[in-house]
């Protein structure tokens, strides 16, 4: 004997629909994040040189990148430091700012990049320090702001170098980029300073937006009007 079949129509529940309000807020969200980082690292890549084509400008603007046990500048600070000798020997640029932290004690970024500078050959008198460089923007900032920069080279390793020439000119200054070698670290180390940089680039974008000042907006070394002088 033949079970009958139940023919009867299977109800199907309906398909839940995401809240239009829900895509908005989400696309909103995903544009709030990227869009200011696309601005900074697409902008300041087009204003990225190589060495050898740098054209003149009156400073080079070097960034710290950390020192050694001993207090000498590290691997990465000190391929920074030698662009900028490079830059200074070919008279490309005048002088020399160099910007870094010395908020620890016996921590002076400044001092030893200046210490760097001097014996590989630049005259004392045409580097400047500024002792509080403590992060990117501040750096650019007090360029600016404090030490009178107009134009300037900005020396950096090349993952941050967009970012760097986007703060630079955002303060005022019309600045390129020299970009150095990234090299010796691993290759996840260097995936992480990477990732890190880019975030840190919507920061840079909401500081320039928003107009932020550096955590000491004064300086008690002269300018870079003072330093060239007669040069």
């Amino acid at each position: 004997m033949t079970t009958p079949v139940d023919l009867a129509p299977v109800a199907v529940r309906p398909r839940r629909r995401v809240p239009r309000t829900l895509v908005v807020a989400v696309c909103a969200w995903v544009v709030a994040v990227a869009l200011p980082v696309v601005v900074v690292q697409v902008s300041g890549r087009q204003h990225v040189v190589d060495l050898a084509d740098a054209p003149p400008r009156t400073v080079a603007l070097v960034l710290g990148a950390g020192l050694r046990p001993d207090g000498s500048p590290s691997t990465y600070l000190a391929r920074r430091l030698d662009a900028a000798v490079n830059l200074y020997e070919r008279r490309v640029v005048r002088g020399v700012l160099v910007s870094g932290d010395s908020s620890t004690v016996g921590y002076d970024e400044p001092t030893a990049m200046k210490d760097y500078l001097v014996r590989q050959g630049v005259p004392a008198d045409v580097v400047r320090q500024d002792f509080a460089g403590l992060d990117t923007h501040d750096s650019a900032v007090r360029a600016r702001a404090v030490f009178g920069v107009r134009d300037a080279i900005v020396v950096t390793q090349d993952y941050h170098l967009p970012r760097a020439v986007f703060s630079a000119r955002a303060a005022g200054i019309d600045a390129v980029g020299v970009a150095v070698s990234s090299e010796s670290v691993t290759p996840e180390q260097l995936a992480t300073w990477k990732a890190r940089d880019l975030l840190a680039s919507w920061k840079a974008a909401v500081d320039a937006l928003v107009g932020r000042k550096p955590a000491r907006p004064w300086s008690d070394e002269p300018g870079v009007a003072d330093v060239l002088a007669g040069r």
